[in-house]
């Protein structure tokens, strides 16, 4: 019993040590820095080669090497994946119905789904020759979003939007009603006149849209007088709500980066009650800081703050 339990511990040590690799580098972890250099490379290839295969002059002379590079990358992703799948098991304690739900945890996350698109299209290739190949490379560049395992930004964003949730949905309803509004009014100005660019209103919402985000590409415009005039309203308009969407965004991220500073500090304050820093406390804030993507800068002037304070 004893020397099963030892093989067990020694067995989630594997997992764990796997597990730390994988994830972004801590402290002076040379092997984990290692790990991540070379599949923030090896991604950057990825996307590079996948832009260079859309030129024919390159793809006709170098085709069969772009093959072999991705054939190469695919099973490098998979085997990553597959350790990725594997370890995750040690995230759940030892049970066995733990270790699946630790590894369905990583299978069905953010990156997780990431992870699998990032190969996906490669083996859909495989067993469906037949599949438009165009879809196919352009699913190949979702592997861009494999470096959000090493960058907190996309989250980021997402909590900050998720934390402003319902003033983003008071813009965008304000934007759909703009939408729904100002394209049937064009409709009505316009479609006598031009009965090609303006046949119905669900096509108006093309004009529309463009028009309130201020993009305006020309290729459909007014020429009577009140389509003209609801133009010109429609512009104003859509310099208003984009605005207004754009400064919950901002303001949201500008919080969210906030709130992490806080957190941090708070730990830090909490860390040097007794006037020392351990081994641990040291790691605990320095994972803290990876995850929160705050410089060490930042980090030293808040413990520098917090020493001010304490004396």
């Amino acid at each position: 019993m004893g020397a099963y339990k030892r093989h067990a511990m020694k067995y989630e040590k594997l997992q764990l040590r796997t597990l730390e690799i994988f994830d972004q580098a801590e402290g002076d972890d040379i092997l984990s820095k290692l790990c991540d250099y070379f599949i923030l490379g090896l991604v950057f290839l990825n996307i590079v080669a996948i832009l260079l295969e859309s030129v024919s002059s390159l793809y006709v002379v170098y085709g069969i090497y772009f093959k072999i590079f991705e054939a190469i990358s695919v099973l490098l992703f998979t085997c990553e994946y597959g350790l990725r799948i594997w370890a995750s098991g040690a995230r759940c304690k030892s049970t066995e119905p733990q270790f699946l739900k630790g590894r369905l945890r990583y299978i069905c996350s953010f990156h997780g789904i990431v992870d699998i698109i990032a190969i996906l299209p490669f083996y859909l290739q495989l067993l469906f020759p037949g599949l438009d190949l165009r879809v196919l490379r352009s699913l190949r560049l979702l592997r861009v979003f494999k470096l959000s395992h090493y960058s907190t930004a996309l989250e980021d964003l997402f909590s900050a939007i998720y934390q402003e949730r319902r003033s983003f949905v008071a813009a965008s309803y304000l934007l759909l009603l703009a939408i729904i509004l100002t394209s049937s009014f064009m409709y009505y100005a316009e479609n006598s006149h031009q009965p090609d660019k303006f046949s119905s209103i669900p096509n108006a919402m093309y004009w529309s849209l463009i028009t309130l985000t201020t993009v305006g590409y020309g290729d459909v415009s007014p020429v009577t007088s009140m389509g003209k005039f609801i133009s010109i309203f429609t512009a104003f308009l859509g310099v208003s709500i984009v605005a207004m969407l754009t400064g919950i965004v901002a303001s949201a991220f500008t919080n969210q980066v906030a709130r992490k500073k806080v957190i941090l500090e708070d730990q830090i304050r909490e860390a040097m009650k007794d006037g020392i820093l351990d081994g641990n406390e040291r790691r605990v804030l320095e994972k803290m800081r990876l995850e929160f993507g705050l410089s060490e800068a930042q980090t030293q002037q808040m413990f520098r703050q917090v020493e001010r304070d304490n004396r």
